[in-house]
């Protein structure tokens, strides 16, 4: 559950897939593609809620994948209540919350 949390944390704010002007993979090592590390991530507390899935075997169902979806848009909503501006792309990096800032006027700039 940690590691899916966590997972989602890179796609919400790290990890992007960069290609050059003729089409070739940019980031396609770890040297270039940004992922989270271990000091930069929170300490995660998780809670198990048990109910049976009838689909499952024995009840049970998946626990990695679950927590990768809610994590975007959970930062998403932080980002619109810290700084006012709805981003709308993954990941949400400092010069695309800067842009987003500088292009809704938010800044303090005249946009």
């Amino acid at each position: 559950m940690r590691g899916g949390t966590v997972q989602g944390m890179g796609w919400a704010l790290f990890e992007e897939l960069v290609h050059d002007e003729h089409g070739q993979l940019a980031t396609g090592s770890f040297l270039d593609y940004a992922i989270p590390v271990a000091e930069r991530v929170p300490e995660i507390e998780t809670s198990i809620v048990e109910v049976p899935a009838p689909d499952g075997p024995f009840g049970a169902k998946g626990i990695g994948e679950a927590p990768v979806i809610a994590v975007a848009p959970a930062i998403a909503n932080a980002v619109a209540a810290a700084v006012g501006v709805r981003l709308r792309e993954l990941p949400m990096t400092a010069p695309r919350v800067w842009a987003a800032l500088r292009d809704s006027g938010a800044d303090g700039s005249s946009a």
